[in-house]
């Protein structure tokens, strides 16, 4: 079920076969990114998903750390708002996520549910969430509306959970959606390709790291 798609040497070539597949797609509705609008979030990037011991360990995760800090470290220069999200649950918070995981829930006390140091900025807001969908229970939606931010990029993990389910929840709420087709990551080649195949049929503008930064 898992593998390591993405790595060091292979991110570059896999992320425009992926582009390839998605071009048909993503030329409706032909969206800009406004600085002056967008906001980056960046999803879970928790030592539990990036952990070689933790059972949630993605192999392809550590190849996405180094476009996400440079995507970062881009809006921090331009004055674009960047958000952080740590997935954190309580037995009583976790609702199905509780009957669906099971033990394997991420808890408030595991070691592992820290954000990774690579990630960790002053100027970035982190909020702590305990669905996939990064807007639900969260104030998310008020941070976003109080700067007058009408558009998103996504990045982190997981791509077929959290990363998809935010996506779709922004669009239903009004955002401009741009998803990070190589600043996302999950277990499986077949379930980052699902994601951004669905996401780009009707949700969000697939993208490269290094489209969003060259405008």
């Amino acid at each position: 079920m898992k593998e390591q798609y993405y790595s060091n040497s292979s991110i570059d070539n896999q992320a425009r076969v992926f582009l390839e597949k998605l071009i048909p797609l993503r030329k409706r509705p032909d969206f800009c990114i406004d600085p002056k609008k967008v906001a980056l979030l960046i999803l879970d990037f928790q030592k539990f998903f990036f952990d070689a011991s933790s059972h949630a360990f993605i192999p392809s995760a550590s190849a996405i750390i180094p476009r996400v800090l440079e995507l970062q470290n881009y809006c921090l220069q331009k004055g674009i708002k960047v958000i952080q999200t740590r997935h954190v649950n309580t037995k009583e918070n976790s609702q199905m996520m509780l009957k669906w995981w099971g033990d394997n829930l991420l808890l408030c006390d595991n070691p592992l549910v820290g954000l990774i140091p690579e990630i960790i900025c002053p100027e970035s807001i982190v909020i702590d969430k305990s669905q996939y969908d990064a807007f639900y229970d969260t104030k998310l939606d008020a941070i976003l509306k109080s700067s007058g931010v009408t558009q998103l990029i996504i990045t982190g993990v997981m791509t077929h959970l959290c990363c998809e389910t935010t996506a779709r929840a922004a669009f239903t709420r009004g955002y401009e959606v741009f998803f990070s087709i190589d600043g996302t990551a999950t277990y499986n080649r077949e379930f980052h390709l699902g994601s951004l195949i669905n996401l780009a049929h009707g949700f969000a503008v697939p993208m490269l790291v290094e489209e969003i930064i060259r405008g």
